[in-house]
């Protein structure tokens, strides 16, 4: 799996780098900013996702490879503005200096911003359109105030409120986390025009595999559903979601082995 993923974050990288604006490209510092942060690391998960949920569904290359640059850049936003001081507060991401910590809280708010924006605009060159505008519709609706910022709203308002309860946890987890990798999977099958049964067969596996990697973002931080069930229960729970999540690709036979090894990846993985 270490070499499956090596693999794909070199051609996903390579891609991402044709897509970005060159970083001599004026206005310089933003573009600067903009590439420091999508190209500093990362496994790629989201967008590996989304290429090998397109690839079961008997998707094209070409767009999927689209699509999981789009993922990117908006997870890149994401983490960006979720470092910033009015944020987390994260000086460092990945060992190095976050956005705001090297270029200015400014920047890295117009960064974010345009890395948004740049997502949207990959989007747009995928040429069936009918696929485009439900891809387009589905990953709004998934990082919207519905998805993702809300969860990350949520997440602010009681950030001094500790300990966490159970829903208002999972709440977090379901939108602030589950919600883009969920719509990963989802959106890949979409671009191969799958049928809904396996729109939804993958929206679901996608979920339960975004839930799990939060618990084991929460046992490595020693954070969230440790703090509710201890390392025990939270690695007893990270595992049964993952085999939740496992099962639902039984519609897909052998050909989903990759997604189950990437699931298993999501279990064991280390920072």
């Amino acid at each position: 799996m270490k070499e499956y993923l090596e693999k794909k974050r070199k051609l996903i990288d390579m891609e991402l780098e044709r897509y970005l604006p060159g970083k001599a490209a004026y206005p310089r510092v933003v573009h600067e900013a903009m590439r420091d942060s999508v190209l500093s690391g990362g496994k790629r998960i989201r967008p590996i996702l989304a290429m090998e949920s397109a690839k079961i569904c008997g998707g094209n290359r070409k767009d999927a490879l689209r699509l999981a640059c789009a993922i990117e850049f908006i997870h890149s936003y994401s983490l960006v503005h979720d470092d910033l001081p009015s944020m987390d507060d994260a000086s460092m991401r990945r060992g190095r200096p976050s956005c705001h910590a090297k270029y200015g809280e400014a920047i890295a708010i117009l960064a974010g911003d345009a890395l948004l924006t740049l997502a949207f605009n990959v989007l747009s060159g995928i040429k069936d359109e009918k696929r485009m505008k439900r891809v387009v519709f589905e990953l709004s609706k998934a990082i919207g105030t519905f998805g993702m910022i809300g969860g990350q709203v949520v997440d602010l308002e009681i950030k001094d409120k500790r300990p966490l309860n159970l829903p208002m946890l999972e709440y977090i987890n379901l939108h602030k986390t589950a919600s883009l990798i969920a719509a990963s999977a989802k959106t890949g099958a979409v671009i191969a025009g799958a049928g809904e049964e396996k729109i939804k067969a993958l929206e679901s596996y996608g979920e339960y595999t975004g839930l799990a990697f939060q618990i084991v973002d929460d046992i490595l931080d020693r954070d969230g559903y440790v703090g509710i069930f201890g390392i025990n229960g939270a690695k007893e729970e990270a595992a049964r979601l993952i085999e939740h999540a496992k099962g639902i690709l039984a519609v897909f036979g052998k050909r989903a082995e990759t997604l189950k090894r990437l699931s298993d990846f999501v279990l064991k993985r280390r920072k």
